[in-house]
């Protein structure tokens, strides 16, 4: 199951000022205009610890969980937004244009992982992206603080965002201290409106901002340089079971083309 981290202490002081800490940061990397108040989601929304800071920024949020225990505790709390059960795996239930921006804090690196037998992480995380997309105004942001477990798994959410039609790239404010160090995933659904250039990283004079895509993925992969095709892979075969002097079929236009399934 998707589990929010926010379900780790409500209660907890330390744990409170870290949740609003990251919640004020992903609110100032969407780049909301000062004059109006923005709809933003609140993915993962726990307790609503994010959502108190979506509020005292002046702003009107919907925030999505999948633990019902930890949106009575938000109910409880009386927050000033509304709150959805819901698996961000199975997709993001609002009609299409209604969020100005997305927040999402130590949530998404999730989905990555299969923890039910049904699970599948490139098709929960394609899901997921293509119904956030169609969810956002087109220059919207969506701001992820993530905790990737390897830079595979950070490759893997961001292939998928991109094929979903996001662009963006990553922040890493703090990059060189160990506790502080923090890791934002800022995506842009369609063409920004407003300043196109990526957010600065905080804590250090150098650039900590990667931007990872400034295309939608077509489904096409480009041949990379020193790479073998499959036609070359079996001529070269071919040509090695020759000079072994073993019996190999003659080449033809046909070598290593790939089969349709049906004839």
């Amino acid at each position: 199951a998707v589990v929010s981290t926010q379900s780790t202490g409500t209660n907890n002081t330390r744990i409170i000022d870290i949740q609003m800490s990251m919640s004020s940061r992903a609110i100032e990397l969407l780049n909301l205009p000062d004059d109006q108040p923005s709809f933003i989601l609140d993915v993962g929304c726990g307790s609503g610890l994010s959502g108190e800071s979506i509020t005292e920024a002046g702003h009107y949020w919907v925030g999505m969980d999948i633990s019902p225990s930890m949106l009575d505790v938000a109910v409880e709390r009386e927050v000033e937004g509304d709150v959805v059960l819901s698996d961000i795996g199975q997709g993001v239930p609002f009609r299409a244009g209604t969020f100005d921006g997305v927040i999402s804090i130590s949530v998404l690196q999730w989905l990555c992982n299969a923890d039910k037998a049904h699970h599948n992480p490139f098709k929960r995380l394609k899901c997921f992206f293509t119904m956030l997309f169609s969810s956002m105004r087109s220059g919207g942001r969506a701001i992820f603080q993530v905790y990737p477990e390897s830079p595979k798994q950070m490759e893997l959410i961001t292939e998928q965002a991109t094929r979903c039609g996001f662009t963006g790239g990553v922040v890493v404010d703090y990059p060189n201290s160990t506790k502080a160090k923090k890791i934002f995933l800022c995506l842009f659904a369609g063409t920004p409106v407003n300043n196109i250039k990526m957010p600065q990283a905080l804590g250090n004079e150098d650039d900590n901002t990667v931007q990872y895509s400034s295309e939608r993925f077509t489904g096409k992969k480009r041949k990379r340089q020193g790479e073998v095709t499959r036609k070359e892979w079996i001529a070269n075969k071919k040509q090695k079971r020759r000079a072994q002097g073993k019996e190999v079929t003659a080449d033809s236009k046909f070598s290593g083309r790939k089969r349709k399934p049906k004839f």
